[in-house]
């Protein structure tokens, strides 16, 4: 094919397409063999949704319901240019029994407006608002595909790796933040095979950039937040001013502490939080805090009390967030591992028991088969007897055995 990106090319027989592509599917979902006739896009596409453990028969779990999904497309930065996206496409999907989608960045089905017949068709694939359509859980597919590779993809029936979703074609291209080049989401067109048209990955890639061009025209640049990475790592990075800095094990327990506390902690509180051994005096920690207001400058660390000079966005916050509206798909998928796992910071040590024990609780209570074998499943769920005695009791009794003798397992290993 001249253009990978595009499914059919001009003059191409759907039909012989299409049988092309059932036969390499079957082959690489037995076999795990891709056939050379299958666009690299869509073999990469294959291989991570195989990966990521998602099943050929798979059908989309929903993430966000009811005055959840209200709230967070109200605060979504893509609802400022639904309007557009109505003006440009919403004609052409009614008119052509297709469908408008939009997603976030995570994959998750935000907006899905259009024909009305086609829009009940897809309900029963929950192809609807608050679905999860990542490729991760979906694997290929046109919005999945597009935020997971960020590039305009355009998907042909039997390409998608869920057998459900083979009768239908799509085309998406994902939508960037215009100042910063965030991935915010992506546009969609679904419906028939005649949207393997080459016109309609163009058609889509350019409704993407008049949504950038209209949200960089409402949106002046912000300057850029401090930002903290500190799940699943020892050594937090900070990304302050364009600059990125890996931190120290005890200023990464330091930043911790007081992005938390954005108010301030005294010398006597940051020691108490910092050390668990009580003879550590304060010059200790004042020599500390000097070493840190060296490496970050003085304009990003203020004294009288301890405090950072302007907000910092942590990763650890957006999931308590995220926990906060009921978003638990969405804190789990930002859940990187434990806060600063080796610290023992009583301050740190608190602060990390308590996400987790917040989010194990979530899972465990949405009883989500696919979002608890997600946590049992990682380095520091699989000792999770909890999440995997919650595990077990919703599988169905084909599919629970694996996880009934893991939970007889650690029964055996933390009764001993």
């Amino acid at each position: 094919m001249t253009d990978a990106w595009v499914a059919l090319e001009t003059g191409a027989d759907p039909a012989e397409r299409l049988g092309v592509l059932r036969r390499a599917h079957e082959a690489f979902t037995t076999a795990g063999h891709v056939g050379r006739r299958v666009r690299p896009v869509v073999a990469e596409s294959w291989q991570r949704s195989a990966r990521a453990r998602v099943s050929p028969e798979t059908t989309a779990r929903i993430d966000l319901t009811d005055g959840d999904l209200a709230t967070y497309r109200d605060e979504h930065p893509l609802s400022r240019v639904m309007p557009l996206f109505r003006e440009l496409v919403g004609t052409f999907a009614s008119d052509g029994e297709h469908l408008l989608a939009v997603c976030d960045a995570q994959g998750r089905l935000l907006w899905v407006e259009g024909h009305a017949g086609t829009r009940r068709r897809a309900g029963l694939l929950n192809f609807v608002p608050g679905a999860h359509w990542a490729e991760s859980a979906m694997g290929t597919n046109a919005p999945g595909t597009a935020v997971a590779v960020d590039r305009p993809v355009q998907v042909f029936a039997a390409e998608h790796f869920s057998r459900p979703v083979q009768p239908w074609t799509c085309a998406a291209a994902p939508v960037h933040d215009p100042h910063t080049g965030r991935v915010l989401g992506a546009v969609d067109i679904t419906g028939g095979d005649g949207l393997a048209h080459p016109h309609s990955l163009a058609f889509v890639r350019a409704v993407a950039r008049a949504a950038e061009s209209q949200l960089a025209l409402m949106t002046p640049p912000a300057p850029a937040p401090v930002q903290l990475g500190a799940l699943g790592r020892d050594e937090a990075l900070l990304v302050a001013g364009g600059r990125k800095v890996r931190l120290s094990r005890r200023h990464s327990e330091i930043l911790v502490l007081l992005a938390r506390h954005p108010e301030g902690l005294t010398g006597d509180e940051l020691l108490v939080a910092l050390y668990e051994d009580e003879s550590v005096t304060p010059v200790t920690l004042r020599a500390e805090l000097s070493r840190l207001r060296h490496l970050l400058g003085p304009a990003l660390l203020l004294s009288r009390p301890y405090r950072p000079a302007t907000a910092v966005d942590t990763d650890f916050d957006a999931v308590a967030r995220r926990l906060a509206s009921g978003a638990t798909a969405a804190a789990l998928s930002a859940y990187r591992g434990p806060l600063l796992p080796g610290s023992t910071a009583p301050g740190v040590v608190r602060l990390r028991c308590r996400l987790q024990e917040q989010l194990r609780a979530a899972l465990i209570a949405r009883a989500d088969p696919g979002l608890l074998a997600d946590w049992a499943h990682s380095p520091w769920g699989e000792d999770d007897l909890p999440v995997w005695r919650a595990l077990a009791s919703v599988l169905p009794a084909e599919r629970g055995a694996p996880a009934l003798a893991r939970v007889r397992a650690l029964d055996a290993w933390q009764g001993s």
